[in-house]
């Protein structure tokens, strides 16, 4: 009989072990979607920055070997991330294209000028940093104008700033909703073990000796939880990426490795904690309160 119980209260404990780590795996990937939203949105706005166009338009006559020349002067500029040389040719295949006919033929002559693509680095692409090159740029004599959009670089850096602050937002609240559950779910589980908290404590183990295997448990169980909230963090990122394959190019292995390793830290630290308040709570309890 006594086999028959203990071998029901194991089964219970390790039934009560397993519902733990997957109430908190699945937390901790609530956690972790959050680290890969804010991963991609990082990306997502540097690379949004990165594609601001500012038009270097260049006098006619102007030698093809000055412009190449001055296309390695843009490029070795602190602000400029890259740069393209258009020819009168290029532009005029590319209006071609998007007008759907041939308007050289119409004009009877190309009324295009060659120019130079400059792509801004993501910290430079605002209206500040962009006007002190263009200024710059203008006091060149081979340059005829320099063109961009002040309204649209505006746009996009006080959306990417609502936005940025939206995901921090939720993001804090989510991790204060994390702590909270991943709490209260180590709590109920050591309430089932308090009576052999207690018992423990009246034969004469010290507090540290009792809490110890029950932290141990805790970080461990915080460990399995992040690794398994890893592996469906893993699946969730292979199914996103075959359904949009443009999320290739936010793909930055380092970050995301720090993404996870930040869910398993957060697993065992949260555990642990939790683990320890709870254990110490019913250390303190008397024997009769251990009933309420």
């Amino acid at each position: 009989m006594e086999e028959f119980e203990d071998s029901r209260a194991a089964k219970k404990t390790k039934t009560i072990y397993i519902s733990t780590v997957i109430s908190i795996s699945l937390v901790l990937l609530m956690v972790g979607l959050l680290g890969l939203i804010l991963v991609h949105g990082r990306k997502l706005s540097n690379y949004v920055k990165e594609n601001i166009v500012l038009n270097v338009i260049i006098n006619e006559g102007t030698k093809e070997v000055d412009v190449l020349q001055l296309q390695k002067q843009i490029e070795a500029n602190n602000y400029v991330k890259s740069t393209q040389y258009i020819s009168k040719e290029l532009a005029a295949r590319n209006l071609t294209q998007d007008l759907g006919e041939d308007f050289i033929k119409f004009l009877g002559y190309n009324p295009l000028l060659s120019s130079i693509d400059v792509y801004m680095k993501a910290d430079y692409a605002n209206n500040e940093s962009i006007d002190i090159l263009s200024k710059q740029l203008q006091k060149n004599p081979m340059i005829n104008e320099v063109r961009y959009q002040k309204s649209l670089v505006d746009m996009i850096n006080q959306n990417i700033r609502t936005i940025s602050l939206v995901i921090l937002g939720f993001g804090a609240v989510l991790l204060i909703i994390a702590v909270a559950l991943i709490n209260n779910t180590i709590r109920l589980a050591i309430y089932s073990q308090r009576f052999i908290i207690k018992s423990m404590q009246l034969v004469g183990a010290t507090r540290g000796f009792i809490r110890k295997p029950f932290i141990n448990y805790g970080i461990l169980h915080g460990f399995i939880a992040g690794l398994i909230a890893i592996i469906l963090l893993v699946l969730t990122l292979y199914f996103a990426q075959k359904e949009i394959p443009e999320l290739v190019i936010l793909t930055d292995y380092v970050e995301f490795g720090m993404v996870f390793l930040g869910v398993i830290g957060v697993g065992i630290l949260i555990s642990g904690i939790s683990t320890y308040f709870a254990v110490t709570k019913y250390l303190g309890l008397k024997t009769q309160d251990l009933y309420r």
